[in-house]
């Protein structure tokens, strides 16, 4: 999957960073590492990265501060920030997230949740940013009045039909696994498990037709939005 966002971890610990750097690098994103607060606030300033994981304690500058002077910043404040500390105390917990942490995770963490944290996080950010129409060659997708067009005529698409195209087109070339999908479109018009989910792909591709040549399954993963190859 090719990801192509940038995060950045600030953490003193040297252990951390190089086991953050591998298993986030594995997942194809772009990262860059740094152990001083002072001069993480210059870094994140300059790179504007799409996500950060900030440690608490560190030289200089504590995390708390940081986030604060970030969150405050108006090139900096939407970056979601997603605290990663030993600082495990409930008061602890409750101020990071107040000052405006994302999420906070306690140390030590299992890296698989700890990444399924950073990608619920970029999915629930971007879809802040999502644009309410999209537009592919003849297909196009209204968020607001919940309306897909292939060369200007409806489509009549379920509610979860709806879900899945839009989800996939919002995210072109993105690879989304079926838990993720099942996460994103629960709570719609059934009860939502792999095998509908794989049932709702082929009512989609029959009423889309040609259009349906954008969505590409990935054996044993799930499913994407092919709109080049990369």
């Amino acid at each position: 999957m090719k990801n192509h966002k940038n995060i950045v971890v600030v953490d003193d610990e040297k252990d951390i960073l190089e086991l953050l750097k591998y298993n986030l690098e594995k997942e194809k994103f772009k990262v860059s590492c740094i152990s001083s607060g002072h001069s993480a606030v210059e870094l994140i300033s300059n790179l504007k990265p799409d996500l950060i994981i900030l440690d608490l304690m560190l030289p200089g500058i504590n995390g708390l501060d940081i986030c604060e002077i970030l969150k405050k910043k108006k090139n900096t404040q939407n970056i979601p920030v997603l605290m990663l500390t030993a600082k495990g105390e409930e008061s602890d917990i409750i101020k990071g997230l107040e000052i405006g942490a994302d999420d906070y995770v306690v140390k030590p963490f299992s890296v698989r949740v700890l990444l399924a944290r950073i990608s619920s996080l970029l999915r629930r950010n971007d879809k802040k940013n999502t644009p309410d129409s999209i537009f592919f060659d003849e297909l196009s997708i209204n968020k607001n009045k919940r309306e897909v067009r292939i060369n200007n005529k409806i489509v009549d698409l379920t509610y979860s039909e709806f879900e899945i195209l839009f989800i996939l087109a919002s995210h072109p070339n993105w690879v989304y696994t079926r838990n993720q999908l099942i996460d994103e479109i629960r709570g719609g018009d059934y009860p939502v498990t792999d095998r509908s989910i794989d049932f709702q792909f082929v009512g989609l591709r029959k009423k889309l037709g040609n259009s349906s040549r954008f969505i590409k399954t990935v054996r044993g993963v799930g499913y994407r939005f092919l709109v080049k190859d990369e």
